[in-house]
């Protein structure tokens, strides 16, 4: 939450496939209840998710192959949800996506960023 709240996040996107974790805190309803706390919203976007049939290549560190085939499959069946998720950025209080992993450069979300600052030049991305 310090770390949020340093960077001046004000919307938590959870980007999980399944908003559901082992770790206590982290499945959407106590995420969002905590956040909450923090004065944080807390959205779950579950088509910008990494689907079972391509989250194995990330885990088996084929993250090329994984990242073309999550390219693919976003802008296939959720270039919608980034085209209006662009067009909004510039109207909500600074947002963060949330998913499972914690190294960028392993992770999904790292794809979602690129997709919409395609669609939003000038998009600046931070890493947290």
């Amino acid at each position: 939450m310090a770390e949020l709240e340093a960077a001046g996040v004000r919307r938590v996107l959870d980007v999980r496939f399944r908003p559901q974790s082992r770790r206590p805190g982290m499945s959407k309803t106590r995420l969002g209840e905590l956040l909450a706390d923090h004065a944080i919203a807390y959205e779950h976007r579950r088509a910008l998710g990494t689907p079972p049939d391509l989250r194995w290549l990330y885990k088996a560190g084929r993250l090329a192959e994984a990242a073309a085939g999550f390219r693919a499959h976003v802008e296939a069946n959720a270039g919608a949800e980034l085209d209006a998720l662009a067009a909004e950025l510039g109207h909500v209080p600074p947002t963060a996506l949330l998913c499972l992993e914690a190294d960028p450069a392993g992770c999904h979300r790292t794809v979602v960023a690129e997709r919409l600052a395609v669609r939003r030049p000038g998009l600046t991305v931070v890493e947290l």
